[in-house]
């Protein structure tokens, strides 16, 4: 959501404001911008002026990024924001209804790690056919003998380890 330029450069933000105002540091604000999450207009001197606005999308990246969900997932949310007005309880409720799902999952996922972690040895893995994190179900044998580098939750995406 680009700046409102009808907006005056007087009622925006420096980047050293948003960072202050923000708890976040400076670099992290280029890169939500590089990554255009936050967008900010130049002054006549070339500086970053930021609409207020761009304080709620921050603190709205925060606690996405918190919770876990990727930049790429907060960035196509973001998009469905209109232009130059800052999220609303209404927008955020949109948003996050939409992450509910996938933060679910991973639930799902640290829970069943966290029950089975007591069987497992940490070694990388010694007990490679009974491994219920790493080999569940003996999965790895349907790909032939020999070791397999794979990431159980990603079914097909096994690459040979010979």
């Amino acid at each position: 959501m680009p700046p409102d330029p009808s907006i005056p450069l007087r009622k925006t933000l420096s980047v050293g404001e948003v960072a202050r105002r923000s708890g976040v540091a400076i670099s992290a604000l280029h890169f939500y911008e590089t990554k255009g999450l936050i967008h900010s207009r130049r002054n006549a001197g070339n500086q970053r002026r930021y609409s207020r606005d761009v304080l709620r999308v921050v603190a709205l990246i925060k606690v996405a990024q918190r919770v876990g969900i990727p930049l790429a997932d907060i960035g196509r949310a973001l998009a469905t924001l209109p232009d130059g007005h800052a999220p609303s309880a209404e927008d955020w409720r949109r948003l996050s209804d939409g992450w509910k799902n996938q933060l679910e999952d991973r639930i799902d996922q640290l829970t069943k790690l966290r029950d089975q972690l007591d069987g497992c040895i940490g070694c990388g893995c010694l007990s490679l056919q009974a491994c219920p994190l790493r080999n569940p179900d003996d999965i790895a044998a349907q790909a032939g003998p020999g070791a397999r580098l794979f990431d159980a939750s990603a079914p097909g995406d096994d690459a040979s380890g010979d």
